[in-house]
């Protein structure tokens, strides 16, 4: 058995000591101050000096490996004992060697593949504990936004869709009350037998309704449970 460390940098790769500096100060503050999180960069050693970890590149693996706590790209933080591994050393790199296929440098996101979410893969293979919640918790929180937004856009679609198919049923429904109910052979018709007690009185604005209305499409029927609507010709 051996141990399982997680490395964890500040993320200061910015090219810019402004925003370097900021996000130093965003970690100090919810990471140091009240443990929400931050952003940081991870690396998962095993076996030997070295830690590994992913990131971007055009071409080729994203995994890539180099000295423990000596990663030149950002601010060491701290290092997590997560556990220990009964994988052999040869295993191990069978694993990583999977793992490098499994991850491109192209297929690198943000919010939805970064280094953090290949941690969390190797250390589940490795059968110890996935990284420390407060790590990765920015992303994904951002990640589950981005859903949220998208399943609220596809929601309104469908009601949009919803509303209109309704809209379209009403009007025509309406415009069948209409039909019927200025029909001079109806009893219900201000010609017809009934005239003292009709069952349905127009009154104005009802007759611009029916008259002014939008027309429905072109389509013949609608389709509502296991009834069929005519488009009135």
């Amino acid at each position: 058995m051996t141990e399982v460390i997680l490395h964890v940098y500040d993320v200061t790769n910015s090219g810019s000591d402004n925003t370097n500096n900021a996000i130093l100060q965003i970690n100090r503050i919810f990471k140091d101050g009240i443990g929400v999180g931050g952003i940081f960069h991870s690396a998962v050693q095993v076996y030997g000096e070295d830690e590994w970890s992913f990131g971007f590149c055009e071409q080729g693996s994203g995994v890539f490996c180099c000295p423990a706590k000596k990663n030149p790209m950002y601010t060491y933080r701290e290092c997590i004992v997560l556990g220990k591994t009964n994988l052999s050393k040869s295993k191990v790199n069978q694993i990583l060697r999977e793992l490098s296929r499994e991850w491109p440098g192209n297929c690198y996101d943000l919010l939805s593949k970064n280094c953090n979410h290949f941690c969390n893969e190797f250390c589940e293979l490795l059968g110890v504990p996935k990284l420390p919640g407060w790590v990765n918790r920015f992303a994904n929180a951002g990640d589950t936004a981005v859903d949220i937004a998208e399943t609220t856009a596809t929601r309104f679609r469908q009601a949009k869709t919803e509303i209109v198919t309704a809209s379209k049923v009403a009007y025509r429904f309406l415009a069948g009350i209409s039909s019927n109910n200025t029909n001079p052979g109806s009893p219900d018709s201000p010609g017809g037998t009934n005239r003292n007690n009709p069952r349905f009185q127009q009154p104005a604005w009802f007759k611009n309704l029916v008259s002014a209305g939008a027309k429905p499409s072109t389509s013949t029927t609608l389709e509502i449970g296991d009834n069929q609507v005519q488009k009135p010709q």
